[in-house]
């Protein structure tokens, strides 16, 4: 069972020994992360020229469970949307915290605007950094 969602900048942090790195790699053996977070990632790396063996050889280390988008989460998030515009929060950062509070379990993100949403949606936040 898992006990936190990983945003992506948490996993982007921990690839690049970002500082924060030290936070993520303590929780990894509990955390889950959303299939569009993990695509967000998976794009990062591409963008960046890492070929898809690379990608998967790479990601493939970890032991993190990747959760489906379903057309639920799709609603979910979508009616997110007005509370997170005002942070200027994307689909991904959307995506994450609503499996985080579907779950009932605390977000791991860089993004400090989600703590600004965070407390009227009913999800706890950890800042990496």
């Amino acid at each position: 069972m898992t006990a936190i969602v990983f945003d992506s900048s948490a996993l982007l942090a921990l690839l690049l020994q970002e500082p924060g790195a030290d936070r993520v790699e303590a929780n990894l053996h509990d955390a889950c992360m959303s299939s569009v977070n993990f695509a967000e990632v998976v794009g990062y790396l591409a963008k960046r020229g890492a070929t898809e063996d690379e990608i998967r050889n790479v990601l493939g280390n970890f032991s993190l469970a990747i959760a489906p988008f379903e057309p639920n989460d799709a609603y979910r998030v979508g009616l997110l949307w007005p509370l997170a515009e005002k942070a200027g929060l994307s689909l991904g950062d959307r995506a994450c915290l609503s499996l985080a509070r579907f779950r009932n379990i605390p977000a791991m993100t860089a993004d400090r605007a989600w703590v600004s949403v965070a407390q009227d949606y009913g999800v706890t936040i950890h800042l990496i950094r």
